[in-house]
């Protein structure tokens, strides 16, 4: 990349280790936000007071608080959740295509 002149070169094991990490923190917010679906479910009509719900919301909360701050007044508060969930899953979906064409470019043996 040159900006002004200047050349930029990252090495491809640093956009690996990037392309990694956001896929990592991706599948951990995605698990949380999934679990703490299924445990509402499971929970009954009081969900709040169960000590496992109450640590995935405090897990997926960044990303739902993220997801209300980009989404329209329009979208209900019940549904930001879901549009928390949907964007990370193209998050995941993006970071995964990086990484597997990273390992394509570098060669799959040192992706290991």
């Amino acid at each position: 990349m040159t900006i002004e002149g200047l050349s930029f070169t990252c090495p491809p094991n640093a956009m690996l280790a990037v392309a990694t990490t956001v896929k990592l923190l991706a599948e951990i917010a995605l698990l949380a936000l999934f679990g703490q679906w299924v445990v509402g479910l499971l929970a009954g009509p009081a969900p709040e007071r169960n000590p496992f719900y109450r640590l995935l919301q405090l897990l997926g909360r960044p990303w739902v608080r993220a997801a209300r701050w980009l989404s329209p007044q329009l979208v209900l508060d019940r549904h930001v959740p879901l549009v928390a969930f949907l964007a990370l899953l193209f998050v995941w979906g993006g970071a995964a295509f990086a990484k597997v064409s990273i390992c394509l470019q570098i060669g799959v043996a040192l992706c290991k």
